[in-house]
């Protein structure tokens, strides 16, 4: 179990796809680096998204929604050598760049699968497409609720207006500089170790074409993550952990 509470949730199931054989162990957020709680509505904002984790509306959906930009079509200059006994992999660190694609996802917190969707460019505009996207995929009267965090992409008055006029997507929206709480993120650590870093592409179609299809093979066998902490506990064990790495106010010590 993590410190904020994550873990994946496994399931018996018939001939699991090879690739997602690692996604039954047990995984983890670690909080990012700095102050989180110069965030002036962190407290308020971990209630919220840990909150509707724990207890999700009736006739709705929560959907966990952000953007994997920049992602590289690398042509290793030497083929990966695979993993032998008693040799690592080996892989050469020279590559030639083919391009970056961006992948907006969403991720359903009750089953674990995904809406996906890639553009070559990363944009609200691109973040609108998305979302029309996401109101086609999921039925028609069910709300659908959004955990995303702060970035200018999500609150553009363009993107204001078209959520204001959707009155089935309310936004609950992470404190800054906290990306462990959004679900999609761990999701995407997964894409990152089992494909992409590993991957070998000598074009941004063929880069596409792979991540389309890990995602495909994952939303046959999807996997949820179970949060098990509530946000009391989480705020408790960040303000400890802040207790011992803030150093004591000697200037209000009286002299002795």
């Amino acid at each position: 179990m993590s410190s904020s509470g994550l873990v994946l949730r496994t399931r018996t199931c018939q001939s699991p796809a090879p690739a997602l054989a690692n996604t039954r162990q047990s995984s983890s957020f670690r909080p990012s680096g700095g102050n989180p709680f110069t965030d002036p509505q962190f407290v308020e904002k971990v209630v919220d998204v840990v909150g509707l984790y724990h207890n999700p509306p009736e006739r709705a959906v929560v959907l966990c929604v952000d953007e994997k930009p920049h992602i590289q079509a690398l042509d290793r200059s030497q083929p990966v050598l695979p993993m032998m006994p008693g040799m690592p992999e080996r892989r050469t660190h020279d590559y030639l760049r083919h391009g970056i694609t961006s992948l907006f996802a969403a991720f359903n917190i009750a089953d674990g699968t995904v809406i996906g969707e890639l553009h070559r460019r990363h944009r609200a505009i691109e973040f609108k497409k998305f979302l029309v996207t996401i109101d086609k995929a999921v039925p028609t009267g069910l709300d659908v609720h959004l955990v995303c965090d702060n970035y200018a992409t999500h609150n553009t008055p363009e993107i204001k207006a078209r959520l204001g006029k959707h009155p089935r997507f309310p936004v609950h929206f992470t404190p800054t500089g906290s990306s462990w709480i959004n679900q999609v993120e761990r999701w995407f650590g997964l894409l990152t170790d089992q494909l992409i870093r590993r991957g070998v592409h000598t074009s941004i179609q063929a880069l596409e074409a792979d991540i389309k299809a890990w995602i495909d093979t994952w939303n046959e066998y999807p996997r949820p993550f179970m949060w098990t902490k509530t946000a009391d506990e989480i705020l408790k064990s960040l303000a400890d952990s802040l207790t011992r790495i803030t150093p004591p106010d000697t200037n209000n010590q009286q002299e002795t």
